[in-house]
């Protein structure tokens, strides 16, 4: 089992989405978390630990990462996918672009089946 963390700001809607999307992909465990104090759940020394891979979302949080647990990252991969603050929670072009951006490195993931009222 690969431990996989995704970081953003807020932990609202690009990390959560990632970590929705890849929640049933066999061989991985996702947790996502922002870097904000305000954050749903917030980035810890503990949780970096924990991970086997690290994504983060835009540069900004690869930097305020490396500043803020500098000692908790030693030896960690951190991979910045590129994707800017413009989307909502599961918004379909944010779903297709962390699939796009993640594919090489975490596999395709694997979906849920629609609920009745997606269908």
């Amino acid at each position: 089992m690969k431990n996989i963390l995704f970081i953003c700001s807020q932990n609202r809607l690009r990390s959560p989405t990632a970590e929705h999307l890849y929640s049933k992909t066999p061989g991985l465990d996702v947790v996502s978390a922002g870097l904000d104090n305000d954050a749903v759940m917030r980035v810890t020394p503990d949780l970096l630990s924990w991970a086997d891979r690290i994504f983060v979302m835009d540069k900004s949080h690869r930097n305020r990462l490396s500043r803020k647990f500098r000692d908790s990252l030693r030896g960690k991969v951190v991979t910045c996918l590129d994707i800017p603050d413009e989307f909502d929670f599961m918004e379909p072009a944010l779903l297709q672009l962390l699939e796009q951006r993640l594919t090489p490195s975490l596999g395709k993931p694997v979906k849920a089946h629609p609920t009745a009222e997606e269908t």
